[in-house]
């Protein structure tokens, strides 16, 4: 079988029993074992990209509002009294 345009060959080695499951599941649902690896590769790969993209922290509102008198200047303690860290 030649690879069609765009598409890469490979090659596994199944243990004997795997390969004959593989073609008998593949006879009872009507479709080739080559479709049904590569249907069961896109759900492998599907599981593994995230299922939301990451978000960064957002501070607005900010976490201590201003009260209009210009940057902060708080202690690290004064910090951690105010932000709970795991």
């Amino acid at each position: 079988m030649k690879s069609t345009p765009g598409s890469l060959r490979t090659s596994i080695d199944l243990p004997r029993d795997l390969h004959r499951r593989l073609h008998e599941l593949a006879a009872k649902k009507g479709c080739s074992a080559r479709q049904l690896i590569l249907a069961s590769i896109e759900q492998a790969v599907a599981q593994g990209e995230p299922s939301r993209p990451r978000r960064r922290l957002s501070l607005d509102p900010p976490i201590v509002p201003s009260a209009g008198r210009g940057p902060l200047d708080l202690t690290n303690e004064q910090i951690y009294d105010v932000i709970e860290f795991p």
